[in-house]
């Protein structure tokens, strides 16, 4: 990974209440700042050699780089999937005070 001090962490889920209970775990245990959830988005993808479409809603957080790790961990652990999508992208510019408020809510 880059050397990103700021990243946006996405993953998918089956359901509103799920995505709700992952973006909020997530929160309170300061491994994100912010988590978004938007949805249904369709997803079309090819698992175990069939082509498959699903309803799923997306929550998007927004963390440092220190704290992915933790993130990463929690959503595997609270997750439904046998292989969820866990994507972090760097975050390469930013306003000063959203990227310092950022890093203070994370502890990080």
């Amino acid at each position: 990974m880059p050397d990103a001090q700021h990243l946006v962490v996405t993953t998918t889920t089956d359901s509103a209440d799920h995505a709700r209970h992952l973006a909020t775990t997530a929160i309170a245990r300061r491994l994100a700042a912010c988590a978004q959830i938007d949805g249904p988005v369709t997803s079309v993808y090819r698992w175990r050699g069939q082509v498959e479409t699903a309803t799923e809603w997306r929550v998007l957080y927004k963390t440092t780089a220190a704290r992915y790790p933790q993130l990463e961990a929690h959503l595997r652990a609270e997750h439904g999937y046998d292989t969820p999508e866990i994507i972090a992208t760097p975050v390469t510019a930013g306003s000063a005070e959203y990227l310092r408020w950022l890093t203070e809510e994370t502890g990080a």
